[in-house]
């Protein structure tokens, strides 16, 4: 059955993990799961219960912990994947099938294979585990007309989810509304996560789209965290789902924390630049932007950095900054510049910033007005 709300899966813990080089201790799984649980997400991909005893025992450690979402296993299409995802306590199996030319070759199976299969681990998995949800890997590329085969049976056979993911990031806005209208119309009433990934660097927009074109649901990770270029950005999603009036359920003021948390324990820094948590996102300049600013915040921002958590705008003072943001940084600190005082320290921020590339800081304005 459809949802009747649109839905998050986050899986920073599973696919999130499988960025290079990435490693969460067990209690670093426990506090991002916990501010996850915090942030409103309905849905954990906890892990790949298959890697071993130690996986399955830190992830019966976050099915054990009190908490509001539901948590999944992510599984091959194998019935040994099924019993070691059992010993997890589990709500929900994601069962992926390559369903793509490419990786069904890669993967020495072929499509018979993938039905038959199908059936036996659909039957066996409806036996133990509250929901079961069918990954179509790499549908991005598939034969549509498999994929159409391979949706109506896992429905058919009683699956609860298709997953239609975007394995290596070919898709764009305009084909995600065109495969979800076209999947909603054909299965009408059946539930269906999309799977972005971020080669293309349209995860987060193809995310949206298909929210808006038919999915019920959408997995992401936290800061993009993933393979290659990562997936779709947890926190941008919940931020333009908001502004979509898609949601305004998710408490977006624990936002930059939980950024934080997961860029701390990642050990993967953030660009400046990165939308919504990046030390830049709400840093201004200009110096007309930060004139317009100080009369109305929202002028060149478009919210408050309140909103998700952070600590509010930033005026840098560099090679573009006006009178306005210099004006204000001394009159903050009980200085009133005339206007030959201001003109001066404006010509030497310019000189100094075209030799250092380097914003100034306080230290360096008081000092270079005790100079004048």
């Amino acid at each position: 059955m459809a949802a009747t709300k649109k839905y998050i899966v986050d899986t920073t813990l599973r696919d999130g993990e499988q960025a290079p080089g990435v490693v969460f201790f067990d209690n670093e799984k426990l506090e991002i799961a916990a501010a996850l649980d915090r942030l409103g997400i309905e849905e954990l991909e906890i892990g790949t219960p298959a890697m071993g005893k130690e996986e399955i025992r830190n992830m019966a450690a976050i099915v054990a912990s009190q908490h509001n979402f539901k948590t999944i296993a992510w599984c091959r299409a194998t019935s040994s994947d099924l019993k070691a995802a059992l010993e997890t306590g589990v709500d929900a199996v994601n069962i992926s099938f390559p369903v793509s030319h490419v990786l069904l070759a890669a993967m020495d199976r072929n499509t018979s294979w993938v039905m038959d299969q199908m059936k036996v681990l659909i039957s066996d998995a409806k036996q133990h585990f509250s929901s079961v949800y069918m990954g179509a890997q790499d549908a991005s590329r598939a034969e549509r007309s498999f994929l159409n085969v391979f949706c109506a049976q896992a429905l058919e056979l009683g699956a609860d989810r298709i997953r239609i993911a975007d394995t290596v990031g070919v898709m764009n806005p305009i084909s995600v509304k065109t495969l979800f209208e076209e999947l909603s119309c054909d299965f009408s009433g059946a539930d269906f996560e999309f799977h972005p990934h971020n080669d293309m660097g349209m995860a987060t927009a193809n995310a949206l789209t298909a929210l808006m074109s038919g999915a019920s649901g959408v997995s992401c990770t936290v800061n993009g965290l993933g393979e290659r270029a990562g997936n779709a950005s947890l926190e941008e999603l919940v931020v333009a789902m908001d502004r979509s009036l898609l949601s305004s359920r998710y408490d977006l003021s624990t936002i930059n924390m939980l950024s934080k948390l997961v860029e701390r324990y990642s050990g993967m820094s953030l660009p400046a630049s990165k939308p919504i948590v990046g030390a830049n996102a709400f840093a201004h300049e200009s110096g007309i932007h930060t004139r317009c600013m100080l009369k109305d915040k929202l002028a060149y921002q478009p919210f408050d950095e309140a909103l998700v958590g952070g600590s509010g705008s930033r005026f840098v003072i560099g090679k573009h900054s006006g009178k306005a943001s210099i004006d204000r940084f001394f009159k903050e600190k009980g200085i009133a510049l005339n206007a030959v005082q201001l003109m001066r320290i404006m010509a030497h921020i310019r000189s100094r910033t075209r030799k250092t590339k380097v914003a100034l800081d306080g230290g360096h304005l008081l000092e270079a007005y005790q100079k004048l």
